[in-house]
């Protein structure tokens, strides 16, 4: 049986549902380091992906941290990705970036056509991806719960999904770290 593509929300989050902590800061998940195992399943899962996603937000961190704009061999990602902003951003020499706005449904259009089959990678953050969800775009949400809590920050997803909830598919502990959760999204049946 040939597997459908899937947009999937792949990201690490504390025990309480922040992305990021107040000050936008990752500091909390870095202290971890390597965890055995997760980098293998990591690396399986960014083979099965052939187009990404993120906000601005996302997108500048990445810039600052990783000093893209000086160093753009460092820009980690091969397949095309689409940065939402209303802002004009800079652009890491040489990436396959897109810069997009507005309405998701015609962006997850362009980005399926180029994953040509392979899945999408949504990475952050949490109100990007809610508005994938508010339009069914959203498969699956995985989620590489970290042994922490941040008390506030960037939320995991700003939205409410009560009904129906999503369903529980997969569950992978890590040592005696991280619990990967990995969560199938159940669209509302129109009968």
């Amino acid at each position: 049986m040939v597997e459908r593509m899937k947009t999937q929300y792949y990201t690490a989050t504390s025990i309480d549902g922040y992305l990021a902590d107040e000050d936008n800061s990752l500091d909390w998940l870095f202290q971890f380091g390597a965890i055995e195992g997760m980098e293998d399943d990591q690396a399986q899962f960014i083979e099965q992906v052939g187009a990404a996603a993120m906000g601005s937000t996302t997108y500048e961190w990445m810039i600052e941290h990783e000093n893209l704009l000086e160093n753009p061999d460092n820009w980690p990602y091969e397949v095309p990705v689409w940065v939402f902003s209303s802002r004009e951003l800079p652009i890491v020499d040489g990436a396959n970036i897109h810069f997009a706005q507005g309405d998701v449904a015609p962006v997850h259009a362009e980005m399926a056509t180029a994953a040509d089959g392979k899945n999408i990678w949504l990475v952050g953050g949490g109100d990007l991806i809610g508005q994938f969800y508010e339009h069914a775009l959203l498969d699956e949400i995985i989620l590489s719960v970290a042994p922490v809590t941040l008390a506030s920050g960037a939320p995991l997803l700003p939205r409410k999904i009560t009904a129906p909830p999503l369903k529980l598919a997969n569950v992978q502990q890590y040592g005696d770290v991280f619990a990967v959760l990995t969560y199938e999204v159940q669209q509302v049946s129109e009968d």
